[in-house]
């Protein structure tokens, strides 16, 4: 079984975002960065499957210099292999983009089962996966909670408003990855001091033929608008406490 896995570095959830100067991007100054969440469902999903019925794990990223380090997460893990395509300015590249890039180095490793996390939690896109399956003209499973592969098939599981849909394809097939579909490990001492050794190549947008131009840009970032401040709601008694609260919401929020 040769699986790959695609995997983006992210802000860690808990890093406070700002925006950057040119009003476009964000500040990635003293931010944390961390293998995409989603993408370790891919990875632990992958390992898994290699255990059970053989083969290799390569995982692969497209970026800065830094998505090395969650390669090696990857790869400490239990992955075999690594490829980075570096690059400073993909970062933020439009998905399509980012999705043909990829393609273009996964194709010649001629996988069975290609996984992505079904979103990042970053630009919270959801496009990479559909896209590359279409670049590489494979059939795609999304936002998969439940896996089966046997036989040459791949049989699915994603729910669907409060349902569970089942989805059956042949391989190859491009699987994405949602919470639930397995719980990740941790990566041991043992697999730490393993991933230095193992292979990570590095190519360019130029070793592929390709640039990172895409359909789509971002033309601006702005904040959230500041929360109002909380009103606390006081009284002698609960009965008291009730009164003024239901008082408030009919006066002052006008929501009853």
């Amino acid at each position: 079984m040769n699986i790959v896995v695609c995997i983006k570095q992210v802000p860690d959830t808990e890093t406070q975002i700002k925006i950057a100067g040119d009003g476009k991007s964000i500040a990635t100054d003293d931010i944390k960065w961390v293998m995409n969440p989603y993408d370790e469902f891919g990875v632990e999903e992958a390992l898994r499957i290699q255990k059970a019925q053989g083969g290799t794990v390569t995982v692969v990223g497209a970026g800065p210099k830094r998505v090395t380090e969650s390669l090696r997460t990857a790869l400490a893990m239990g992955a075999d292999k690594a490829v980075l395509v570096e690059d400073d300015g993909l970062y933020g590249a439009d998905p399509l983009a980012v999705a043909k890039i990829l393609a273009a180095v996964v194709k010649p490793l001629a996988a069975d089962i290609v996984f992505l996390g079904m979103r990042a939690v970053d630009d919270d896109a959801g496009l990479v996966g559909s896209a590359l399956a279409e670049y590489l003209d494979m059939p795609n499973l999304s936002v998969v909670t439940k896996l089966e592969v046997a036989d040459g098939k791949a049989k699915a599981q994603r729910p669907v408003e409060g349902q569970t849909l089942v989805l059956e394809s042949s391989l190859p097939v491009v699987v994405t990855a949602q919470k639930g579909l397995n719980e990740p490990r941790y990566a041991s001492l043992p697999g730490i001091m393993k991933a230095k050794k193992k292979p990570l190549e590095v190519k360019t947008l130029a070793d592929l033929g390709l640039d990172k131009a895409g359909k789509a840009e971002i033309t601006a970032l702005t904040p959230p608008p500041a929360r109002a401040a909380g009103k606390a709601i006081g009284g002698e008694t609960p009965q008291e406490v009730a009164a003024n609260l239901a008082k408030a919401l009919r006066e002052e929020a006008k929501v009853i």
